[in-house]
């Protein structure tokens, strides 16, 4: 039969929305860079920001074959490869942090202040200035590393860390759809999300690395458990344990595969113990090997420093803010550290119910890595956008379609909206941020209108 144009619904293209999203893309990344010339194009950075979600939400509405969404993924990371920084200036301090340590100093002790060059101190955030590093020596020797490299340059630098950012996602790719048995869904809204695009390639976190190791490493020892393929169980664990290196929140899959460990081997709390036990022993092995390289345990004591600056996107803080409005600051402050104590309590308790129905039978592995990753998340005390991806990323392998998925796709797209993509102190630009949102907003709704009636070519 002869092919007819006809009017159908944009959820039957998946091809123009994988290049309304490569277009959105693409004008985040020029909107980026041109508004350090021309201030209005912020909004054309927001506008392609909104295109990139547009297109990802109606994508989710008709499942495709996940290789087509790997090449999708592809093109909408394509363009953030050569983009400034976004939506962060994390990648600044690493640059810092590496100076620190490239002087043979240890940077999980000395402050970029106190070690680093005044031009690399300067670009780091104000907040960050004269804090350790909170990260692991995996990472630190990375950083450490880049910069012996790039001599300090900070281009070279950033393009190193944005390889790395890749290399870590290529592993999340890789493992995602080997934890689930819907592989489409799951790399949708795992793997192909918005904040995974702004934070670990755009924005360059290193929580791409730690995500990476720790799922890749999750499903190397789950997958090797049942047949009892030790050597490949133990390198699950040590790859986990590496993650944990990277970012210590990786540790809580190493609570999932000692759980499953000890199912393995007949269930009951005495193997529940040792298995732990076991575990416990390996993260301190690894940690020992990671730290030979020079960076010491003193990112232990670092652990609590993104704490220093108060997350408004943190419920712990909440009850603070409140009651400093009411009796000042101090007061807040105080409700702030106490609401803390009671969120790491609450962590605590969770996880512990969250592990005994795994070891029951209650909830799968991957279920109660998302759930548990979820509790450190909304009670932490600190929430950034890509903290999302702890537990979404592991909730996406495990959640059947339903209310649950739903909201979890909204609350992605809410937060990737919710920051301004440039990197940076918008402090005093309020006005400047209202118009480009304005701006942005219009013109997403525009091509919404215009996607809804796009001909498609069919057979009649």
């Amino acid at each position: 039969m002869p092919s007819t144009l006809t009017r159908k619904p944009v959820t039957e293209t998946p091809d123009v929305l994988r290049w309304t999203g490569f277009g959105g893309a693409a004008l985040l990344t020029a909107g980026a860079w041109a508004t350090r010339a021309v201030p209005v194009a912020l909004s054309a950075a927001i506008a392609g920001a909104g295109l990139v979600v547009l297109a990802w939400a109606l994508l989710g509405r008709t499942p495709q074959d996940p290789q087509w969404l790997r090449r999708t993924l592809a093109w909408w990371c394509a363009p953030l490869l050569v983009a400034p920084p976004l939506f962060s200036a994390d990648v600044f301090s690493y640059l810092a942090q590496g100076e620190v340590a490239a002087r043979g100093l240890d940077p999980n002790v000395v402050s970029p202040a106190s070690g680093a060059s005044a031009e690399a101190i300067e670009r780091v955030g104000v907040y960050w200035r004269d804090t350790p590093s909170p990260y692991g020596p995996l990472f630190s020797t990375a950083e450490r590393a880049i910069a012996e490299v790039t001599g300090g340059d900070p281009v070279a630098g950033i393009l190193l860390y944005r390889l790395v950012a890749v290399l870590g996602l290529l592993l999340v790719v890789w493992a995602v759809p080997r934890l689930t048995k819907d592989p489409s869904r799951a790399f949708w809204l795992g793997v192909l999300n918005p904040l995974v695009l702004w934070h670990l390639v755009g924005g360059v976190h290193n929580d791409a690395l730690m995500l990476g190791l720790m799922l890749s490493g999750t499903v190397v020892a789950l997958h090797a458990l049942p047949e009892s393929r030790w050597w490949q169980f133990t390198a699950g664990v040590v790859l986990i344990g590496l993650g944990a290196q990277v970012k210590l929140p990786a540790l809580i899959a190493l609570a999932v595969v000692g759980t499953a460990l000890a199912k393995k081997l007949g269930g009951g709390w005495v193997r529940f113990v040792l298995a732990g036990l076991s575990m416990v022993a390996a993260a301190v092995g690894v940690s020992v090997l990671t730290s030979a390289g020079g960076s010491g345990f003193g990112w232990v004591q670092a652990l609590g420093t993104p704490s220093k600056v108060n997350s408004w996107m943190a419920p712990t803080n909440w009850p603070g803010y409140l009651v400093g409005a009411v009796f000042g600051p101090e007061t807040g402050q105080a409700m702030i550290s106490s609401a803390r104590i009671a969120g790491f309590v609450l962590i605590l308790c969770g996880i512990a119910v969250v592990l005994r129905h795994q070891l029951r039978g209650g909830v799968s592995e991957v279920t109660a890595l998302g759930m548990m990753m979820s509790l450190i998340v909304v009670l932490g005390p600190v929430i950034q956008p890509w903290y999302l991806l702890w537990a979404v990323l592991p909730l996406a392998a495990c959640l059947p379609v339903g209310p649950w998925r739903t909201r979890i796709a909204v609350l992605v797209g809410v937060f990737a909206l919710l920051v301004p993509p440039l990197a940076g102190n918008f402090t005093g630009r309020v006005p400047e941020l209202i118009t480009a949102y304005a701006l942005g907003i219009a013109a997403v709704g525009g091509a919404f209108f215009v996607l809804r009636r796009v001909p498609v070519a069919v057979q009649s």
